[in-house]
C-alpha cells in the first residue's frame, strides 16, 4: 500500500487528506442526523398536552426550542400563536430555512470532495505521463515492461481519486435524501400544530386580566 501511495506522486497527499476529511464528515453527519435527535418521537403530541395543561409559558417554549430541530420549529409556531395563521406560517417557514441550513452543514464540503478528488487523481496521472514521456525523449523507449510499469504507476492517482469520490458521492446523496425526508415530517408536524391552534386545542388569544382573576 505504501508503495502505491509513493507511486502516485505528490498528488496522493491531498487525496489522502480529502479522504480523511470526507470520513470525518460522514461520521459527524451520521451522529447529528439520527432520527431521534432530529424528530423526537411523540414530541408533537407532547406539545399539545402542554397546551391542554396551560404550560405554554416562556420557560417551556425555550426548553422545546433547545430540544431538537423539530422542537425549534414548533417553538417558532408557539411564539406566534396569538397572531393570524398566515403570520405563524411565515414565521415557521423562516425558521425552517435556518433549521434545514443547520442540518445541511458540511454537505457542500462533502460534495466538493466528491467533485475534486477524481480531478486531482487525473492531474496526478497527467503529470506522471508527462514525466514518463520526457524520459522516453531522453533515453528512448527502452524496456517495454518498464514502460508499462510506468503507465501503471501514473494511473495510481486516478484510482485513488475515484476511491475517494465514489463513497463521497454515495453518502452525499444519502444524507440529502435523509434531510429531505426529515423536512417533510417536520412540515407535517408544523401544519398539525397550526391546525391545533385554529381548532382551539392550543390557545390562540392572549388571556385578559379579567380571565386571569377568574382563574385565580
Amino acid at each position: 500500500m505504501l508503495e502505491l501511495i509513493k507511486a502516485g506522486g505528490w498528488v496522493m497527499l491531498p487525496i489522502l487528506l480529502l479522504a480523511v476529511l470526507a470520513m470525518a464528515i460522514v461520521l459527524e453527519r451520521f451522529w447529528s442526523l439520527r432520527r431521534k435527535e432530529v424528530l423526537p418521537p411523540g414530541l408533537g403530541e407532547e406539545v399539545k398536552e402542554w397546551a391542554r395543561g396551560h404550560q405554554l409559558d416562556p420557560k417551556h417554549i425555550e426548553v422545546l426550542r433547545r430540544n431538537s430541530p423539530l422542537g425549534e420549529l414548533l417553538a417558532a409556531a408557539l411564539d406566534m400563536r396569538y397572531r393570524p395563521r398566515e403570520m405563524i406560517k411565515e414565521r415557521v417557514e423562516d425558521v425552517g430555512r435556518h433549521v434545514v441550513h443547520d442540518m445541511e452543514r458540511f454537505m457542500n464540503t462533502l460534495g466538493t470532495i466528491a467533485s475534486v478528488s477524481p480531478l486531482l487523481g487525473l492531474l496526478g496521472t497527467v503529470f506522471g505521463m508527462i514525466v514518463m514521456f520526457l524520459d522516453i525523449l531522453k533515453t528512448g523507449v527502452g524496456d517495454v515492461n518498464q514502460l508499462a510499469g510506468g503507465i501503471g504507476q501514473a494511473l495510481v492517482s486516478t484510482a485513488a481519486g475515484l476511491c475517494v469520490a465514489i463513497p463521497a458521492v454515495m453518502f452525499y446523496r444519502y444524507f440529502r435524501g435523509r434531510i429531505a425526508e426529515y423536512v417533510v415530517v417536520m412540515e407535517k408536524q408544523a401544519m398539525s400544530l397550526l391546525d391545533a391552534i385554529d381548532e382551539g386545542v392550543i390557545p390562540s388569544s392572549k388571556p385578559t386580566a379579567r380571565s386571569k382573576r377568574g382563574e385565580g
